[in-house]
């Protein structure tokens, strides 16, 4: 299973959504702790265990907007 995580930067810090999971939403100073945490509140929207595999690639960068994929196989 592949979903978009899109993380917007501003002047503050970064947001992260994954659009296909409504409400699935964090907020870091730092991009990379901000992508252990969206991942994990994935991980919970969507009941993976912790031995669930998954890879973050950064797909693509625009203005703002960085787009990453989160891929893992689904259980």
């Amino acid at each position: 299973m592949i979903l978009d995580i899109h993380v917007y930067k501003s002047d503050d810090g970064f947001t992260a959504e994954i659009p296909s999971l409504k409400g699935c939403e964090k907020w870091n100073h730092s991009e990379d702790e901000l992508l252990v945490e969206i991942v994990d509140l994935a991980k919970y929207y969507l009941k993976l265990t912790d031995e669930t595999k998954i890879k973050i690639d950064k797909s693509s960068v625009r203005n703002n907007l960085s787009v990453y994929k989160m891929i893992f196989d689904k259980p």
